[in-house]
């Protein structure tokens, strides 16, 4: 198996004037001095406090403007360490849960582009119909789970060791584009393959890219939404933040109002479901509180989501103070006129 090593540069960290991967974390309390002494720690192979109290939100790697990968530095020496921020049953079933079947790999030849990966969400197929996804085909799967997730529970290389035959196994069906479901396949292909020096020979198309040019082609169609709403970014936009502002776009397209909030954008909280997973207890009720106050002091009409795991961590919360959660796609097809998927 090939051994692909993290880009990585030293002197970029060490020349840094602000520390910014460590000094702007929501759920660790660093100041400059401190977040370098420990990075460097980090860099040399050595324990620090960092690697048993990251909430693995991903976020350090936005924060890095110096692409710099702090928080797959992170990972890789936890798991170097055998420090598992998820107890070891659930890393144990999760491991087992993303293995790549021949039944996966055979089941979706014929497929015929556009395509759109649902990776491991079945639950979504349903709601890739109407205007928005005419002509699509969708392909979803073992065969086609980016791993990524791994991320969360110390096993990055297990990614490493699974991602190039997740790759080959998509490129063998020729499709030239695939679309991604969730950001978290898109954010594996563009940003943790290239850092760790893996080909991908096909291009990924963020969702949300795909659905801001497909309400292009129905703008006479859509019926602006005239509400507010509040975005719940997931961990893997933070590995994607140049593809933000199709958020904005798209809200702007179907009259919905991203209202100004404190945990929104590069400051966002996340979900907590990790937080949750590595039983953080007293963390994780303090987050969602602040998160779902912060949205309901916006009086917004509805939650956005863009990821499944997301949407179910937080729905019940924001629904229980009068929100509505959907997901973005779903909000898009009200604009045209169309219900989500389940409703009546």
């Amino acid at each position: 198996m090939a051994e692909f090593k993290l880009k990585f540069n030293e002197k970029l960290c060490a020349t840094c004037p602000t520390y910014d991967c460590l000094v702007r974390c929501q759920y660790m309390d660093i100041d400059k001095a401190t977040a370098k002494a420990e990075m460097q720690k980090i860099i040399n192979g050595e324990d620090s406090f960092v690697l048993h109290q990251c909430a693995t939100c991903y976020a350090c790697e936005e924060y890095c403007k110096r692409g710099n990968h702090p928080f797959y530095l992170i990972t890789d020496l936890q798991e170097k360490k055998g420090i598992l921020p998820i107890p070891k049953p659930l890393v144990t079933q999760w491991v087992n849960i993303g293995v790549p079947t021949r039944k996966d790999i055979q089941e979706f030849y014929g497929a015929k582009e556009p395509v759109i990966s649902l990776c491991l969400f079945p639950a979504y197929i349903d709601s890739i119909k109407g205007k928005l996804f005419e002509d699509l085909s969708i392909v979803l799967g073992r065969h086609f789970f980016c791993q990524l997730a791994y991320l969360h529970f110390g096993k990055p290389s297990l990614i490493r060791q699974r991602l190039p035959g997740i790759i080959e196994n998509i490129a063998k069906h020729d499709f030239k584009e695939v679309i991604c479901f969730h950001d978290e396949c898109y954010s594996t292909f563009t940003s943790y393959a290239p850092a760790y020096g893996i080909e991908v020979p096909f291009k990924p198309i963020h969702l949300f890219e795909y659905l801001y040019n497909r309400l292009k082609e129905h703008e006479d169609e859509i019926k602006p939404l005239n509400t507010k709403v509040a975005y719940q970014r997931n961990c893997s936009t933070r590995l994607a933040p140049k593809k933000e502002h199709f958020v904005d776009d798209i809200f702007s397209l179907i009259g919905a109002e991203r209202v100004e909030r404190k945990y929104d954008r590069e400051n966002a909280l996340c979900c907590a479901g990790i937080i949750r997973g590595l039983q953080r207890y007293d963390l994780f009720v303090d987050v969602q509180k602040r998160n779902v106050e912060d949205m309901v002091n916006a009086g917004v009409e509805y939650c956005v989501f863009n990821c499944p795991a997301c949407f179910d961590s937080l729905s019940e919360a924001v629904t229980k103070k009068g929100i509505k959660p959907i997901m973005m796609h779903e909000l898009c097809k009200l604009a045209l006129g169309e219900k989500p998927a389940g409703w009546k």
